[in-house]
């Protein structure tokens, strides 16, 4: 579980309440229940009712989607002071899995608890808008990208949005320290594991990045950004 500090400092990070006071951030604080997850469990399935909307306050947590064959692939890796979930009244379910990749401390809120939070604080509808919609956007130019450009572009996408979001300088370089198999880079963008395994190696020849035990450190973060443009 985390500490009230933690709880706030982390909500006052949410773009929905970037318009708000500290003491309206504190308010916003009693709408969120505090939820804690061991490594490996599940903060819900895909198919169950989407009735809550979660602010990850500690840890960090796998979104996973089943495939037609069964095998579960990650979308997304959520760190603190993001969110994710749902807020469904009409019987919609998750399209997606959580679970805890490290220890987790989850803020979650209902759907009806949200509304109430919008009514009581209408700046911040505007903020959800402006959030959700950007998140839409990333979301179809991610879908784009990872549908219909060459291996060596979806894996550089993918290194290089991992980087910003979990990225320390390190002497590698730009280190992402977390268990990242090539076969996962494979599901992640949509691409055998034996052609993933080619462009990683590629990569590592040419210099732009090293690997490890569970961790990947981008060396040349321009070289990767040329490949996008």
């Amino acid at each position: 579980m985390c500490s009230l500090d933690v709880r706030l400092r982390i909500l006052r990070s949410v773009p929905f309440f970037k318009s708000l006071s500290d003491q309206d951030v504190e308010a916003v604080n009693r709408y969120f229940k505090e939820m804690g997850f061991s490594p490996g469990e599940y903060l819900y399935l895909s198919g169950d009712l989407g009735r809550r909307l979660f602010v990850l306050a500690e840890g960090r947590v796998r979104l996973l989607r089943l495939t037609a064959s069964g095998k579960q692939v990650m979308l997304d890796l959520i760190i603190p002071g993001e969110f994710f979930g749902s807020l469904s009244q009409d019987g919609q379910p998750y399209p997606d899995s959580a679970q805890a990749q490290t220890p987790v401390c989850a803020l979650a809120i209902s759907a009806d608890d949200f509304r109430s939070l919008l009514a009581a604080y209408p700046p911040v509808a505007l903020d959800v808008l402006d959030s959700l919609s950007a998140r839409l956007q990333e979301a179809h130019n991610s879908i784009h990208l990872l549908s219909a450009e060459p291996a060596e572009k979806r894996i550089a996408y993918i290194l290089l949005k991992l980087g910003k979001k979990l990225g320390r300088p390190g002497s590698e370089g730009l280190l992402i320290e977390t268990p990242l198999g090539r076969d996962e880079l494979a599901d992640m963008t949509g691409i055998t594991t034996e052609t993933a395994s080619r462009v990683i190696s590629q990569f590592q020849k040419e210099g732009w990045i090293a690997t490890g035990r569970q961790w990947v450190a981008i060396k040349d973060e321009a070289a990767l950004n040329d490949i996008l443009s």
